[in-house]
Parts: structure tokens; sequence; C-alpha cells
């Protein structure tokens, strides 16, 4: 049986609707094999966010699946980003998720460059008419691009799924989640990764085995 791999939720810690609780165990019932929390932070609240997260350690066993400390960069000024990657690296977050231009929202110009440019960055979310040099660095970098359910962000996931292709970027599946109506289960999630053209095994893949190896090369990191 397929299980959700989740890496892009927002809590009552920035702007979601849900606790990290409940979405831990709304997510149980979608069958989930991993979930991270990336609320929203620039350089004025990562130390906030990442002092809560650290309480999540205790539910971790209980639940049994992996809960990962992650954020969302989000709105950085471009020359900043690598500042705050380090910064949040620094902190103890181990999922670096960057805002990219969305083309639905006023992102910095220069944000989706620098953010694959840049040192530690995971995925690039909803990074909207990104460019094929662009796309290049972030597949010489292993930054994967996200495919989005999320409304809006949405509009380029064709547009981003044949850049990918092309140019041989790794893509993930992810919701960018602010509460219940937002999340899916893994079924959910392949029929958005086909939507957006990509192949069966693409998708397979975008769902599933780039979003685990994600999570894997955090589970080796812990174990330092």
């Amino acid at each position: 049986m397929n299980r959700r791999i989740e890496l892009h939720i927002h809590t009552i810690y920035s702007d979601g609707t849900l606790t990290p609780y409940e979405v831990i165990y709304r997510y149980l019932r979608l069958r989930c094999r991993a979930l991270a929390f990336t609320d929203h932070a620039d350089m004025t609240n990562l130390d906030f966010i990442i002092e809560r997260y650290k309480k999540l350690e205790m539910l971790e066993e209980e639940v049994d699946i992996p809960i990962i400390k992650g954020v969302e960069l989000t709105y950085i000024p471009p020359t900043i980003i690598p500042r705050a990657v380090r910064r949040a690296r620094e902190l103890g977050f181990e999922l670096i998720v960057i805002h990219g231009e969305s083309p639905v929202e006023p992102v910095p110009d220069g944000t989706n460059h620098m953010a694959v440019s840049a040192k530690g960055v995971d995925i690039l979310a909803h990074p909207g008419f990104i460019t094929v040099e662009d796309a290049e660095i972030a597949a010489s970098n292993g930054v994967h691009l996200e495919i989005t359910s999320r409304n809006g962000h949405s509009l380029t996931n064709g547009y981003i799924a044949s850049i990918c292709r092309k140019v041989g970027a790794k893509t993930v599946v992810n919701t960018d989640a602010h509460g219940p109506d937002d999340l899916i289960d893994y079924e959910d999630a392949l029929k958005i990764a086909l939507g957006a053209g990509l192949t069966q095994r693409e998708a397979e893949r975008a769902v599933n085995d780039y979003m685990w190896e994600i999570v894997e090369k955090i589970l080796e990191e812990r174990k330092r």
C-alpha cells in the first residue's frame, strides 16, 4: 500500500490554521509515511519557529513516522538567501524550502536563481516560470522543484513538469497546506503529478522516490 510523504505544511506558527499535532493526526488517517513542517519564516522569526518545532520530538516516537523540522524561507531578498539558509541550518532546521517566484505573488525577482544556486537548499517551492538555465542549476545542485496542489501556485505545474523533464531536474509533489481541506493522500498526489503532464513513472518518482530520498538524507544526518 502506497503511503503519502508531505514536505510542505504550514501551521498556526505562520499562516496555517492547525496546530502541528492536529496536522500529524489528520495525516496519519491518510496513511502518511513522513511529514515536514515548513512554516513561513525570514530572518526575524527563525528562532521562534525552531523552538516550537523542537517540542515535536516527544511525539515522533508515539506516532512512529519521521517528523521533520523544516522551514519555508519567504520573501527573502535574493542577496540574503545564502545567509538565511546558513542561519536556518545553524538553528537546527533539517529541511530548507525557498518560496519561489509563484505567478500569483510579488516574490522578489532573482529569488529562483539564488535559491537554486545557494548551498543547502532542498526544495524550491512553486517556482512559477523558472528559466531553463535556473532549472539546469537546480538539477546540478540537487534542488528539487515543486509541483503543488495549492490554488494559484499550481497554474504553472505543467510548465514546471516540462522544464524538469527537459533538463533532468527532480520534481516533488507537495500541498503547501494551510488548513484541513488542503491535505491529500497518495492517490491525490499522483493525480496532481499526472495532471501536470508527467508520465506514470515520472509521477511515481515525484510522489514517492524523490520525496523519500530527501527524508532518508535527513534521517542519515540525524545519526551523525
